[in-house]
């Protein structure tokens, strides 16, 4: 696996950089990075270049730091209250209550609508981003009406990671170099939501499974495990499930 590009706030990134599309989709800029000019590319952050050609994405990971809503990010929010037609769900600690319609779920009317009270946990994506607005989020694709695996998310246990660790485990397939889930997913069944908050939800159905996915989950982020060492811990906790 190559190593990414390390740049520091300021750093121009040169065209070589770039993912190599193989459509005509238009660049995109992900966390870290502004354009200055149509041509000219600038990183506003510290932390590792990263691309994917089948986005044609490109963006800047941080290993620290906290966590801010972009749009289209999946995120494992708290329900604190509700009023009207809204629930007020916590996405981080630093950031005010993010705002999730009660009819923003697939196939909800004012009777079907679920019944969240504080405490309860839905899988979400950040629908809206405004700069002095409130946060906003819908459990299902608007242009489908799906859930596409969002919703709420019952039982289960939440366990916190780095947020750079969660887009890697996000990006699926070993392609952020992180094959701990696919490698449990062999032995194990479990459920699994995780945030770009940093937040990951888990159920293996057992207690003692369900611990053991999550206790993985925060070694290799802790300890920036690579594969070898990935591979090496899902083997050890599977002797002992």
């Amino acid at each position: 696996m190559v190593s990414p590009t390390v740049v520091l706030p300021g750093t121009q990134i040169p065209p070589s950089s770039f993912p190599s599309a193989s459509s005509n989709k238009a660049l995109a800029l992900g966390p870290g990075l502004r354009a200055i000019q149509s041509t000219t590319i600038q990183s506003v952050t510290a932390g590792a270049l990263h691309s994917d050609s089948r986005k044609n994405a490109i963006w800047v990971e941080t290993t620290g730091g906290r966590y801010q809503p972009s749009v289209g990010d999946l995120v494992v929010a708290t329900v604190h209250h509700s009023a009207a037609d809204v629930f007020h769900c916590i996405v981080t600690p630093h950031t005010p209550f993010a705002i999730l319609g009660q009819l923003a779920f697939e196939g909800a009317t004012k009777k079907t609508r679920p019944n969240l009270t504080a405490g309860s946990l839905v899988y979400a994506r950040v629908s809206k981003v405004e700069k002095w607005g409130d946060v906003e989020l819908e459990c299902f694709n608007s242009a489908t009406g799906k859930s596409e695996g969002m919703g709420p998310l019952k039982g289960g246990t939440v366990f916190e990671v780095s947020s750079g660790f969660a887009r890697r485990l996000i990006m699926g397939g070993g392609k952020g170099g992180v094959v701990v889930l696919e490698d449990l997913g062999e032995k194990l069944r479990f459920e699994v939501a995780v945030g770009r908050n940093g937040q990951v939800w888990v159920d293996a159905g057992g207690i003692k499974e369900t611990i053991a996915v999550g206790q993985v989950l925060k070694q290799v982020d802790e300890e920036d495990l690579n594969v070898e060492q990935q591979q090496k811990l899902v083997r050890k906790v599977l002797k002992d499930v």
